[in-house]
Formats: structure tokens, C-alpha cells, sequence
């Protein structure tokens, strides 16, 4: 209580420091906005109000117990003393950050009276006096310091652009990455394989020659074959035929037909709507199931040295929940870097959960809830 108290009445020396500083600097610079030095001034101002709110955001959480964060640092589409000004004069907080400046003063002076008063004559009813006062301290930070649902909603759609392109990037690398060890390298070899089978045809002589052409066809068709099934293996990777034609059932039980656990896999998909007819999600979503299930089944017959592994899908209203659990040794986390932190990445990019229970001993429960719907399809 006595230190909120002290909080209280500092805000009388701030408020004078932060209201003078304000008003002059803003004053001058919206005079001088016709001339060449004023809007760069009022950008100063605007930018020195930004810190005076940093510090009253870091007063609200040490004293009055406030949850607000700290905002990102100002966006500058340019450099230089222009994109200084522009990225200031365009930002909402700083603007923000210079009302509860000039408010802060007439506020101090209440507080400060109403404090003192209280600590002399009223110490009776100090505490609810320095409660109220506490609280109202705190909704004047929290309503004009605070970032805003929109500036925290762009933070996060622009991290989550920056999460998708580098997994695109990623996924194209791996691409061209398997294309040109895999079958481009087999291909070739077929290529030279029937040139060289052409030449020797055309020289034929001997029973040896058609033998040994023979055998290049021969050869050459085995290289075809497995060609095709790299090719396969890749298409599988970008995205399954089974997936598009049948869904997430057929799919998720393929992968768990090809996972290497001693005792299997049990799948179960339930996925219906509220009159119990079979329904399937978005595509998108149905992409980013399937690929966290089937990388996360190969972490488990890589790493978790279990026996046994079950995957349940099924739809809660306008969800989509997956739940993959096996009995393996535990342990796992995602950890910056790790597959699983890359796979809570974008589960976050389509407004998703990602959830991992996994102490050391196991067993392993990851949780993973996804929008039944996109927003671009609900557009």
C-alpha cells in the first residue's frame, strides 16, 4: 500500500515534467509543420512521449500489478530523418502516449492531494482510497499505453507471414533438393544408359552385343521404376492424392501403415457436422492435419523408442482437434529450433493451438486445435 502510495503522489513531478515537455515540444512543432523543421520536431516529441509511456507501462506492472506489454518499436518504412517522422506522425501509441501525458497532470494533482490528505487527516480510510486511486492509475495506462487488439493483431499476422514464407522457402528448397539428387540424377542416368544401349544396337554383330544391349534396356528400365517412385515419394510430400480424394481418414491411415512402432498405429477420425453427416474442413487445414500427424509419427519412430502410438481427430463445433499419443520415453519439447517449435509455428499461422505434455519417462500427448475454417474461406 505505501509503495502504491509513493507511486501516487510521484505522479504529480511526472505529470508537471511530462505535460511541460508535451505541450512545448508539440505546440512548436505543429507551429512550425508549414517549415521545413517542424514536423521533424513534432516526430521528437511524439517519439520522447513514446519513452515517458514506457516508463509509466513498467510503473503499472512493478506497483499496481498491470499486465500490459510493451509494444514492438515503431515501424519504419524508410530510413533516415524522414522515415523518422513519417513512422511517428502515422503511429497510433505515440499519439496515444502524448494524451496521457498531458492528462497525467490534472490526474497527479488529484492523487497527489487526495494521498497526502488521506496519509495526514483520513488514515482511516487510506487503503480503499489508495486502491481506487491505483486502479484508476492502472485503466488510464491500460486504455491509452496499451498497443491495442488491432496493433497486436497485425503483430501477429506479420509474424505469421514471416513463419509461412520461410516454410515455403523451406519446402521449395526441399524440392528442388530431392528432384535433383533423386530422380533429375536417375533420369540422366537413364538418358545415358539408352544412349549408350542405341549405339550398341546399331552396331550389332554378335550375340554378345544384343545381350549386353539387353541388359542396358534392362537396366535403364529399373531406373525408370525407381524414378517414378521418387516421384511418387515427392508428389506424396507435397500433397497426397489420398488426401484430396478421400480425406483425412484414408490418409492419416496410410502414414500409419508406413510407421516403423513395434506395436502400430490406431487411427480414428470422426469428423461430422451438427446433424451427423460426414464433413470434411477446409483443405488448408486438412494440409497442415496431415502433415503435423505425419511428422510427428515420424518423430515418434525416430526418437520416442515406443510400442504402441494412437491418433484421434474428431470436431469440437467449429474445430478441428488431433490428439497423438504414444508410450514412448518423453522428453519432448519445442524448443527454439527443434521440429516442434517449427510445427507450433504454423499451427499458430491459421490462428491454431499446439500443445506438448511430454515428461521424462512419458508418455507423449501432443494436442493440436485447428479452425474448422480458414478466415479466407469463411470470406
Amino acid at each position: 500500500m505505501w509503495r502504491q502510495a509513493g507511486q501516487l503522489m510521484l505522479n504529480l513531478p511526472i505529470g508537471i515534467a511530462g505535460f511541460v515537455f508535451a505541450v512545448a515540444l508539440l505546440s512548436i512543432g505543429l507551429a512550425l509543420s508549414v517549415t521545413v523543421v517542424g514536423l521533424p520536431l513534432l516526430a521528437a516529441g511524439l517519439a520522447g512521449c513514446r519513452a515517458l509511456g514506457g516508463v509509466a507501462r513498467r510503473r503499472a506492472r512493478s506497483v499496481h500489478g498491470s499486465g500490459v506489454s510493451e509494444p514492438p518499436p515503431v515501424h519504419r518504412t524508410r530510413p533516415g530523418a524522414t522515415g523518422f517522422a513519417i513512422a511517428h506522425l502515422t503511429d497510433g501509441l505515440s499519439w496515444r502516449s502524448a494524451l496521457y501525458c498531458v492528462l497525467l497532470l490534472p490526474w497527479g494533482v488529484l492523487s497527489f492531494a487526495l494521498t497526502l490528505v488521506c496519509v495526514i487527516v483520513g488514515w482511516p480510510v487510506l487503503p480503499w482510497v489508495i486502491r481506487f486511486e491505483s486502479a484508476v492509475d492502472r485503466m488510464l495506462v491500460e486504455i491509452l499505453l496499451f498497443p491495442g487488439a488491432l496493433s497486436e493483431r497485425v503483430r501477429e499476422l506479420e509474424d505469421d507471414r514471416g513463419t509461412v514464407v520461410d516454410t515455403a522457402a523451406a519446402d521449395l528448397r526441399r524440392i528442388e533438393r530431392d528432384l535433383h539428387d533423386g530422380a533429375q540424377a536417375r533420369l540422366v542416368a537413364l538418358a545415358m544408359d539408352l544412349g549408350m544401349a542405341k549405339e550398341r544396337l546399331r552396331e550389332t554383330e554378335t550375340p554378345e552385343d544384343v545381350r549386353a544391349a539387353a541388359q542396358m534396356v534392362d537396366n535403364a528400365h529399373g531406373e525408370v521404376k525407381l524414378a517414378l517412385q521418387e516421384l511418387r515419394d515427392l508428389a506424396r510430400g507435397i500433397h497426397p492424392a489420398v488426401l484430396t480424394d478421400r480425406g483425412l481418414d484414408a490418409a492419416l491411415s496410410s502414414v500409419a501403415a508406413r510407421c516403423t512402432v513395434p506395436g502400430g498405429v490406431k487411427v480414428h477420425v470422426e469428423l461430422r457436422n451438427g446433424n451427423g453427416e460426414p464433413e470434411r474442413p477446409d483443405s488448408a487445414v486438412e494440409g497442415i492435419a496431415y502433415f503435423t500427424v505425419s511428422e510427428l509419427l515420424t518423430n515418434v519412430s525416430k526418437h520416442s523408442g515406443a510400442t504402441s502410438a494412437t491418433v484421434d481427430v474428431w470436431r469440437a463445433g467449429e474445430q478441428l482437434m488431433v490428439l497423438v499419443q504414444d508410450d514412448g520415453k518423453g522428453g519432448a519439447a519445442p524448443y527454439p529450433g527443434s521440429g516442434l517449435a517449427g510445427l507450433a509455428e504454423r499451427i499458430r499461422a491459421v490462428d491454431g493451438v499446439f500443445l506438448v505434455e511430454s515428461p521424462h519417462g512419458g508418455p507423449t500427448t501432443v494436442t493440436i486445435e485447428l479452425p474448422w475454417r480458414t478466415r479466407a474461406a469463411r470470406r
